[in-house]
């Protein structure tokens, strides 16, 4: 059973920060794109970056099974702990297609149902966050130092909420949800740097209608969760990764502080 230490947060930086470097070298050059079954975009950034965090997480923990996007065949389900990771090694595939920058590598630590762990690499934007249940939600600064984030309180008076909304997926019941929020401006962007965005403090909630993945969330929500923030279903339960089996997500909202 993984023990959640600051030594075990700093190892799995370091795994998602080779794989970015991994998913730069595709991105700086000319690339082939093929599609899965699911119609969604695959490419060999993907394939590359998932076979280093398999092995690294192999390696570093032998006793938790590893669910990623990139191989959920090989995916059976939880340790007798019930714990697993939850990897999306390339989040943001059509961002990155795009070549906007806003693409992402996740990766998550399972266990009850809960993300404990989580770090979030954008290396195209040289952005790493990190969290852990324990030892607080960070943002890696330009000297390499861990800097303490957290998510700011609801809008005073005079304040519009800022939302985030996603650049790939618009989603035509977004409207009404915002018309019951009250005064707002909106953000398009990609990726889990949605719900990283919140745990910052830059941002104040992310409404998401339509299909992600657990392992669209699981990092970023860890993230979130230790920055003083909330990622919750539509009727206000947490987002739960207890039944991996069930890897499509309910429609979900990412709040700051209550």
């Amino acid at each position: 059973m993984p023990t959640i230490t600051e030594s075990l947060l700093k190892s799995v930086e370091q795994l998602a920060c080779e794989a970015g470097e991994a998913i730069m070298q595709v991105y700086r050059r000319d690339f082939s794109v093929e599609i899965k079954a699911d119609n969604s975009p695959l490419t060999e950034a993907d394939k590359a970056a998932h076979e280093i965090i398999a092995r690294g997480l192999q390696a570093l923990t032998p006793e938790v099974p590893v669910l990623s996007e990139e191989d959920t065949q090989g995916f059976n389900g939880a340790n007798a702990e019930s714990f697993y990771w939850l990897v999306d090694p390339l989040d943001g595939t059509k961002e990155f297609i795009k070549r906007n920058d806003e693409f992402t590598v996740n990766i998550a630590l399972i266990t009850q149902g809960k993300p404990v762990l989580g770090v979030v690499v954008a290396p195209a934007l040289q952005l790493t966050y990190l969290a852990a249940e324990g030892l607080g939600a960070f943002k890696v600064g330009a000297d390499g130092q861990w800097q303490a984030i957290q998510a700011s309180l609801p809008p005073q008076a005079g304040r519009p909420w800022r939302v985030l909304g996603s650049r790939s997926h618009p989603e035509p019941r977004m409207a009404a949800w915002l018309a019951a929020l009250g005064e707002y401006e909106t953000q398009p962007m990609g990726s889990s740097l949605k719900s990283c965005f919140i745990a910052e403090g830059k941002a104040d909630v992310y409404p998401r209608f339509g299909p992600t993945s657990l392992w669209d969330t699981g990092a970023a929500q860890a993230i979130v969760e230790q920055a003083g923030g909330r990622v919750v279903t539509l009727d206000d339960q947490p987002l739960s990764y207890a039944n991996p089996q069930q890897v499509l997500n309910p429609d979900f909202v990412v709040w700051g502080k209550r």
